[in-house]
């Protein structure tokens, strides 16, 4: 019969519960896995499937920072798909991680005391090695992660708490310090910043008047009257309490506007008033912020709470947002601010003094589930889930309520056709559409469907309790028990439970509550039973309880071994069972010991109270079992010629002997045992050994052996073969040859023997000694140190337990509260992923070799010369080893079904499958691409009156949300921009706020409101009367030539003489926003000017100002060629962006950009563009034949016509050779 069975063991870790100092230190990254600090330790976890996948073990403090590197660049063979994770300890060490191997690509260190915050560089134009750091108390270090050398370093007035990036320009840094922030706006990589930054105070929320009025008045109410939060002058010391200032936060969703988070609220301030646009404020019995998570796909907050509650608020539509100005706002109305609705949330967790909620992260690419890491080592994986309401065309709008969500009309990119299936829950903005403005709001309703969130807790890990263990393996592997192995690893915690982990692949197998009290020992019955046991507390007396558990592994039962023996007696030492699982000798401290049969669970023998005091104990490996079944064997034999004699013959003498004997054999195979005669050793206070002997119920005295001089007090004893090993307190070892009849003694100089064990398996002769400072592997047979392992020297921790897991693995348990699984050498416990057994395939094509990886995503995204889709790999002319193929394979099979059938739905397009992949590999420059190609492709064929796909809702496609800024429709931007800066003038308190509101206003072009706001000013104002001038002349604005060139040179004057913000607002009074844009230009405010443009310029004008600012971020020394390529496809120029993604080298997405443009037919094909074209295709074609895709290569060759003739006849040529090969 063949079986197989998996006993591969790999080298692992198992963790428990975290320091409190492992806090900050956790990040989901765009690869799509979580990483977490646990001591000094760092876990990988796969969160589909709920599996730690690898275990980083390098530092030798705890773990404070960890941050996965972006994935903002263009991936190919020289920048390929790869697992880049930096962890920082307490000590100030900095390694960057290969993930995938377990290896560490660099070590930084520079000073000694724990990194405060870093992060890399998002902008990854220039290089995507950067890594910033705070090292403290006030310094930001910039290094190159990759090579380890700083490249600048910069110091400030105050401690650095954490930083944040601006995630709209790379230029902008917020240091948040222990006094207040500092904003720098002169960041580079290049050179560290040259001024020290401006430097604002933050008053906190509770100083201010909010807090000081009864609450009687209301909170919504109360809450409007905190304005100001930033102030340049340096408050008072009452009111200066900085240190509630939990944590600060760009917002990725809207450019200009940053986050500051309290215990009891989150404050969203606009950055070009500095001032308070919105309050998230939590009930009086609500349980306070922890930490907060903006999104970026939608205007959306992740927050966690202490009593381990995850919430999601989403803003609200704010439906009086573009109410006309010169209305009057209705006194008893709410000032207009920010609000987040409260959307869904998940269930807290019962938190205990040891069990509180540390850290929140989410999932960077789909934004739409979150994990919670709880100290006691469990992490929860919390997904959000859609589920559609039914049609509610009406409505009601009040402020009060919770706006509703809508599911959005597109998926992928493009609005759905009538045929298309929609994946709602593939990311967050594919699950909910933008917050509606007023204008869009009743059409829109009509069209859309209503949607509800809910949190569902989609996976869990849990840790091992606290230390302190006892561990034991069950027994090793043997030809005999094979087909029913299982490596298990029975671990008795100190809360009286044992947990069985399956050591091949790392989970947990069963948890078995048994005990009251904490457990100290457990030996293995069977490979299927086990006995433990556990000690009170001791009494007065020094009497404890004990409970000594016999359990049943396949049923969870479990008996009370001794019966009703236990109650208050002195504690159980030690518990060892005979070679033979026939035995068990119970060894207490101050009372004989106990000899039992475990087949009968009975006593055979309790021990006078003369009998020695018993300081180690061991059975010995040989038994007469064999004889025995000789001698059976011999009798079955017998009785067997005793049937086939005749009757008459049946009274000789052998009878009855053969009757007693046929009556012991039943009995025999009954019980299905024969009792054998086994023997142990044992040593007392003296060092003298006694050897007993024990056969049936009977225990017989045995030799005894005089102590050796030169050991101390032995404290335990191993015996294999004919080798017997004794410890004692000193660290002396002494090695007994019984066969040669020798004695050997080795001084340690490790103090106290506290354990030793022999290694499984025939012949293997490796011997595992734990001492107070570490552990040590001996070679018997040679009587020499194989390996060390020292607390301190080598590691960190303290080994509390040690065991043997198979012949070259061996198992510690440590203070760290982990349980390492390591190879003989006992070097660290980091291995390679690929090498793990893991339960569930893991979709995470990074694992794969870099041109695997490479390989596996071109033939995701683009089939063309299949006929029909396909996800086989082997179907395929693919030449490449066929163990790679299979893990190939293996990742194909790993992806969800859902998303398996998107791919091979006939209607999903290009484009949509492009950005697909893009958010399978977690691609985060190709899925910011894809989304702005998509959506203006789509826009632009429509524009032209093309046939678009059938079947397409009508007005469905939704302008690009409001993040990303520039790059969204003229129109959408300006009425963002016009909600903001109402926004902006309902929260204004002070001149300066009303002043910039007013300039807001002015370029905008709404003149009347400006005008209003300026009369504002009072008499007593310094610009009393520039103000009122400057109203009269708004106002008094005609378009007759004489006054437009007035104006028109006493702007350009202003301009010429420093006053650049003062002569833009002049030219836009008279419509010369195209001059103003053009002088921005030229002083260098390149942000602003194409901000101006998209607000006030007509198309051409627009474009126009968008094509300078591309050559702009073209030029070397900007180096932004990424984000001009966005700009590009906001404008439509497409045919411009081909050539800009082929003179780049990104050949892949070059193609595949040209075949969508000319699917939507937004390019043209003449003679003139056909070279480019097949030139783009000629280089596609040459990376396809570098991945060996034969098919795909032969395809685009044909298609570059003469440029790809000759790569085509090389193809050709190798498969020919190939064919006849």
């Amino acid at each position: 019969m063949l079986f197989s069975v998996n006993i591969k063991l790999s080298a692992r870790t198992l963790t428990g519960t975290f320091s409190s100092q492992n806090r900050g230190a956790a990040d989901w990254g765009w690869q799509g896995l979580i990483a977490h600090g646990c001591h000094s330790l760092v876990l990988i976890i796969d969160p589909r499937t709920s599996q730690t996948i690898q275990v980083l073990e390098r530092h030798k403090a705890n773990v404070v920072k960890v941050k996965w590197a972006r994935e903002n660049y263009h991936h190919n063979i020289g920048s390929p798909y790869s697992l880049r994770l930096a962890s920082a300890d307490t000590t100030g060490k900095i390694i960057v991680w290969d993930v995938a191997t377990g290896a560490a690509r660099c070590e930084i260190q520079e000073y000694t005391k724990p990194i405060q915050d870093m992060e890399w560089l998002w902008n990854q134009d220039a290089s995507r090695d950067l890594l910033l750091a705070v090292h403290p108390p006030n310094y930001i270090v910039l290094w190159n992660a990759d090579t380890g050398t700083k490249l600048w370093k910069k110091s400030y007035a105050e401690n650095i708490l954490s930083f944040s990036f601006d995630p709209f320009e790379i230029s902008n840094l917020a240091l948040l310090t222990s006094e207040g922030i500092v904003f720098i706006s002169d960041f580079s990589p290049s050179k560290p910043p040259s001024s020290s930054g401006k430097k604002v105070y933050i008053s906190s929320p509770h100083s201010s008047p909010a807090h000081t009025k009864p609450a009687a008045t209301g909170a919504k109410k109360a809450l409007n009257k905190v304005k100001i939060l930033i102030t340049n002058e340096k408050p008072n010391a009452e009111s200066v309490t900085l240190n509630d200032c939990l944590q600060l936060s760009y917002m990725p969703s809207k450019r200009n506007h940053m986050l500051l988070l309290y215990p009891r609220e989150i404050l969203i301030l606009d950055l070009e008033v500095n001032q308070t646009v919105g309050i998230v404020a939590i009930e009086r019995t609500g349980a306070p912020f922890l930490q907060v998570i903006p999104c970026r796909q939608r205007d959306a907050l992740f927050c966690l709470h202490e009593n381990g509650c995850i919430t999601l608020r989403i803003r609200r539509s704010n439906s009086s947002s573009l109410a006309l100005p010169a209305e009057e706002p209705d006194p008893d109305q709410p000032a207009q601010e920010l609000a987040y609705n409260l959307h869904c949330q998940c269930d807290a967790i019962r938190v205990t003094k040891t069990v509180r909620p540390f850290n929140m992260v989410c999932c960077a690419v789909n934004e739409n589930s979150a994990a919670l890491i709880v100290s006691d080592g469990r992490v929860m994986l919390w997904e959000l889930k859609s589920s559609l309401l039914g049609p509610k065309p009406h409505y009601s709008y009040s402020s009060s309520t919770a706006s509703p969500l809508y599911c959005p009309a597109s998926f992928c990119g493009i609005p759905l056709s009538t045929q298309q299936k929609k994946l709602a829950d593939l990311s967050l903005d594919n699950m909910i559409g933008q917050s509606l403005t007023v204008d869009e709001v009743l059409p829109k309703v009509l069209h859309q469907q209503g949607v509800q969130l809910k949190f569902l807790l989609t996976g869990l890990l849990s840790g091992l309790p606290l230390p302190p263990f006892v561990i034991r393996m069950c027994p090793p592997l043997t030809t005999k028990n094979i087909k029913n192995y299982q490596p298990l690893l029975a671990v008795g915690t100190s809360n009286g439970s044992v947990l069985v982990y399956h050591l091949t692949s790392g989970l947990l197998y069963k948890e078995l509550s048994i005990h009251s009290c904490e457990v100290k020992g457990i030996e293995w019955a069977s490979l299927a039973s086990f006995l433990s046991f556990a000690t009170s507390t001791p009494n007065n007396l020094g009497l404890v309880r004990n409970e000594l558990q016999l359990v049943d592994l396949a049923t969870g039962r479990s008996i009370a071994f001794r019966g009703e023996r236990g109650n208050d007696e002195p504690p159980i030492e030690m518990i060892k069972i005979s070679h033979l699982k026939q035995f068990l000798v119970v060894v207490f401290r101050d009372k004989p010991l106990e000899l039992w049969d475990i087949r009968t669970c009975t006593l055979l023998r309790e021990m006078a109270k003369n009998f020695p005091a018993v300081t180690a104990l061991e059975w010995s490996p040989s038994h007469n079992l064999k004889s025995l079944r000789r001698k059976q064997l011999a009798v079955r034999e017998a009785m067997a010629r005793q049937t086939v004699v005749s009757d008459t013959e049946t009274n000789n003498v052998e009878s009855p002997m053969i009757s007693l004997l046929q009556e012991a054999e039943s009995k025999a195979e009954f019980s299905q045992n024969i009792s054998a005669r086994e023997h142990f050793i044992f040593t007392d206070n003296d060092g003298q050994a006694f050897h007993l002997t024990v056969e049936g119920n009977v225990m017989k005295d045995g030799v005894r052996i005089p102590p050796d001089g030169d050991m101390g007090s032995i404290t335990c004893i191993a015996w294999k073969g004919d080798v017997l090993v004794l410890g004692d307190v000193d660290g002396n070892v002494n090695f007994w040859d019984l066969k040669a009849r020798l004695s050997r003694g080795i001084p340690t100089h490790r103090g106290w023997v506290k354990k030793i064990r022999f290694g499984p398996g025939k012949g293997n002769m490796k011997l595992l000694m734990m001492f107070n400072d570490g552990v040590e592997v001996w070679d018997t047979k040679e009587i020499q140190m194989v390996s060390s392992l020292r607390t301190g020297r080598n590691v960190s921790y303290k080994v509390l337990d040690i065991d043997w897991c198979s012949s070259d693995k061996v198992v510690l348990a440590s203070d760290d509260g982990c349980i390492r699984v390591l190879e003989i050498a006992m070097k660290s416990a980091s291995y390679r992923i690929d090498e793990q057994e893991l339960t569930d395939p893991v979709w995470c094509p990074y694992l794969l070799l870099p041109r695997s990886c490479l390989v596996l995503k071109a033939y995701l995204l683009h089939q063309p010369w299949n006929g029909q889709y396909s996800l086989d790999i082997m179907q395929i002319q693919y030449s490449e080893k066929e163990e790679i193929k299979c893990l190939m394979q293996e990742q194909l099979n790993s992806i969800s079904n859902d998303i398996q059938n998107h791919l091979l739905d006939p209607e999903f397009q290009l484009l949509q499958r492009c950005l697909l992949v893009a958010r399978l590999f977690g691609d985060e420059a190709e899925l910011l691409f894809w989304t702005v190609a998509a959506h203006y492709l789509y826009r632009f064929s429509k524009r032209k009156d093309l046939v678009v796909p059938s079947g397409i809702q009508e007005n469905a496609a939704s302008p690009l949300d409001i993040c990303y800024d520039i790059l969204c429709e003229s129109s959408y931007f300006q009425k963002s921009q016009i909600e903001r800066v109402n926004l902006q003038e309902a929260k204004r308190t002070t001149y300066d706020h009303t002043r910039k509101c007013a300039d807001q206003l002015l370029l905008l072009g709404q003149t009347d409101r400006a005008v209003q706001l300026l009369l504002e000013t009072s008499a007593e104002n310094p610009s009393y009367y520039c103000d009122s001038l400057k109203a009269c002349l708004v106002t008094t604005i005609t378009s007759s030539g004489p006054s437009q060139s007035t104006i028109k040179l006493v702007a350009t004057n202003m301009i010429a003489n420093g006053k650049l913000a003062e002569g833009v607002q002049l030219l836009c009074l008279i419509d010369k926003a195209a001059d103003a844009c053009r002088y921005l230009q030229t002083y260098g405010e390149w942000n602003r000017a194409a901000w101006l443009a998209k607000v006030r310029l007509n198309p051409e004008e627009c474009t126009e100002v968008l094509k300078r600012w591309v050559d702009h971020l073209c030029s070397p020394q900007v180096n932004q060629k990424s984000k001009a390529i966005l700009v590009l496809l906001s404008l439509g120029c497409f045919r411009k962006v081909a050539e800009m993604l082929h003179s780049m080298r990104y050949f892949d997405r070059a193609a595949l950009f040209l075949e969508a443009c000319l699917k939507y037919g937004v390019i043209e094909v003449n003679e003139n563009t056909e070279k480019f074209y097949n030139a783009v295709y000629a280089d596609y074609a040459r990376y396809l034949k570098i991945l060996n895709l034969k098919e795909g290569a032969i395809l685009f060759s044909t298609k570059a016509g003469d440029a790809g003739a000759e790569l085509l006849k090389d193809l050709h040529q190798s498969r020919e050779e190939k064919t006849t090969s």
